[in-house]
């Protein structure tokens, strides 16, 4: 940890992944949290607070996503979290892949719309995060994620 307060990267997609995400702030109590997301417009929801947008892309476009790997990693050596927490989709897959290659700890929350199996970002996720949790206990097993409780 780097010796005050712990710095907490909570990185989503936008739309509901930033809704949900939002929805963990009383979790980061304590933390110096730096925010990151698809859409500037969203910086409104954390005043005051740092924040950083990054390139919204999906598994149907490979340059986009190649743009937000490069920053991802950019973010994650700029900022130098003790921890990335994130609930989702390719921001939240490249954090939790890079971070834990740099030594993060590094949390997945599935989405809660995914009632009926996971999220495909989530499966690809989950075995490099170091707690991996979903929020419907059906989904819950031995392999992947945790159930502790409907969060959302």
């Amino acid at each position: 940890m780097s010796g005050g307060a712990t710095r907490v990267l909570a990185i989503s997609s936008g739309g509901g992944h930033w809704a949900e995400l939002l929805r963990l702030r009383p979790a980061f109590a304590g933390c110096e949290v730096v925010w990151a997301t698809v859409d500037r417009a969203y910086s409104a929801e954390v005043p005051g607070e740092r924040f950083f947008t990054v390139r919204d892309a999906t598994r149907w476009n490979k340059f986009s996503l190649v743009v937000l790997l490069f920053q991802v990693l950019w973010l994650l050596v700029r900022v130098r979290p003790d921890a990335v927490v994130t609930t989702g989709a390719a921001p939240g897959y490249f954090a939790v892949r890079l971070g834990k290659m740099l030594g993060r700890r590094t949390v997945w929350l599935d989405s809660i719309a995914n009632v009926d199996e996971l999220s495909m970002s989530g499966r690809m996720a989950g075995r490099f995060a170091d707690l991996w949790l979903t929020q419907w206990e059906h989904l819950a097993g031995e392999g992947g994620p945790a159930y502790r409780g409907a969060v959302m």
